[in-house]
């Protein structure tokens, strides 16, 4: 089980821990107890979750803002075939898609349900995991 904390998942869907304890606690979102007893959400379950409840982005075309290029997000698909990769992550509201090498997606372990960076530079999208190698 890829087991991530009720703070990291509330980070990751944009809401607060209070949020994601009231999920757990009317069933919508499933948790369990890591080894040291501490609530943990299964992160192939929290990706399944993201993607069902994701909202759409908000339009920002009217507002002044600075865009940032760093969104960090859970994995929620991987289709991979021998040679190329499609990654989707859920980033808070916003839905990320990145095409790579297949070799990149294994050697960063990139599955559903694991918390991964998406770092846009023009049309292209690095994803990165924290720490480096998982």
């Amino acid at each position: 089980m890829t087991g991530i904390r009720i703070r990291q998942a509330a980070e990751l869907l944009g809401v607060s821990d209070d949020t994601v304890r009231r999920w757990i606690d009317n069933g919508s979102l499933a948790a369990e107890k890591d080894e040291s007893g501490r609530k943990v959400v299964d992160g192939p379950a929290l990706a399944e979750f993201a993607r069902a409840n994701a909202s759409k982005s908000p339009d920002l075309l009217g507002s002044e803002s600075s865009a940032r290029n760093r969104f960090t997000g859970i994995v929620t698909s991987v289709v991979m075939d021998k040679v190329m990769a499609q990654v989707e992550m859920q980033c808070g509201p916003f839905r990320v898609v990145s095409l790579m090498s297949s070799e990149a997606v294994r050697d960063l372990g990139l599955e559903p349900g694991k918390v991964a960076v998406a770092v846009v530079k023009s049309t292209t999208v690095i994803v990165e995991t924290p720490g480096g190698v998982s």
